[in-house]
């Protein structure tokens, strides 16, 4: 029997030569090679090689692990077109922002501010319009919001220095 290493080499191989859309398929072509191995023993190579399945057109394919897009880096850029596009007032429960927009945003202005660099918070939860974010303690919190207001004072003022549409 061929040792592990060489067999997780091989299903390597084999994930970035062809789509390999079940564990019965990855069977098959490692037998082709030469490797005596179960559905179950494939089973835990692609635990241990970390191999995710993601839908390529109309079916679902293994991908090694560095094929997957990385999360794009912290940007503030999409939170402030956001904010420039929607007005947000801000009210305050103890540790607790509570954001209020346009309804229907709440979930696209917490998805943003997740993907902005605004950091510290604990969480945010959405409704509607209205978007809680939960911080640990006071400075986090003040901290937070005036990055937060600078970030909507910006938004608001570079939407009032755009030359009106003729």
């Amino acid at each position: 029997m061929l040792p592990k290493r060489e067999r997780h080499a091989a299903i390597r191989r084999l994930v970035k030569a062809r789509p390999i859309g079940s564990q019965g398929d990855l069977v098959t072509y490692l037998s082709d090679l030469g490797f005596e191995v179960t559905q179950a023993t494939v089973s835990r190579d692609i635990a241990e090689l970390g191999l995710a399945k993601v839908m390529r057109g109309d079916h679902s394919i293994y991908v090694l692990p560095e094929s997957i897009a990385l999360p794009r880096p912290a940007s503030d850029e999409r939170l402030r077109r956001i904010l420039a596009d929607i007005p947000v007032t801000v009210g305050r429960s103890g540790l607790i922002l509570v954001l209020n927009g346009q309804p229907g945003t709440a979930n696209v202005i917490a998805q943003a501010i997740e993907e902005s660099t605004l950091d510290g918070y604990v969480g945010t939860v959405a409704g509607d319009n209205t978007l809680i974010v939960l911080f640990p303690d006071e400075p986090t919190l003040a901290g937070w919001l005036d990055r937060f207001d600078a970030l909507n004072t910006a938004a608001q003022a570079a939407l009032l220095t755009e030359a009106p549409v003729p």
